[in-house]
């Protein structure tokens, strides 16, 4: 998928406070994310996923092409809902983080086991 690898214009506040860049597969995420209870207008995908309305129409416009997001217009207003393909794809990436956090923590587990021989011998030596 073209998506993954580009970097997006739009930015979050990190955990240091740092302003990072949020990559174009985060703000595609979190747009399908916030589809996923029910359709929403622009507006409010913008409110949900902290981004300007000019880079979220790009997202919108590329996640339609793709056919992840519907649009939905009535008389009143337009409407972007989340397709059975979107869901989908936001189910795959979820359980990537998934696993990725499981391998994280198996890589934690794994040092730890590697360290407790050698405090364990430095406690049988004293």
């Amino acid at each position: 998928m073209e998506f993954i690898n580009n970097l997006s214009e739009v930015g979050e506040l990190g955990n240091e406070g740092i302003y990072m860049r949020r990559s174009k597969l985060e703000s595609y995420e979190d747009i399908l994310g916030a589809l996923v209870k029910k359709p929403l207008s622009i507006d409010v995908i913008a409110y949900e996923t902290s981004m300007d309305c000019t880079f979220l129409r790009k997202r919108l416009g590329f996640l339609i092409k793709y056919g992840l997001v519907e649009e939905r217009i009535s008389s009143k207003k337009t409407l972007y809902a989340i397709t059975e393909r979107g869901v989908t794809v936001l189910k795959t990436l979820n359980f990537q983080k998934y696993l990725e956090k499981v391998v994280n923590t198996i890589k934690v587990m794994d040092e730890a086991f590697q360290v407790i021989p050698t405090i364990s011998k430095r406690h049988d030596e004293k």
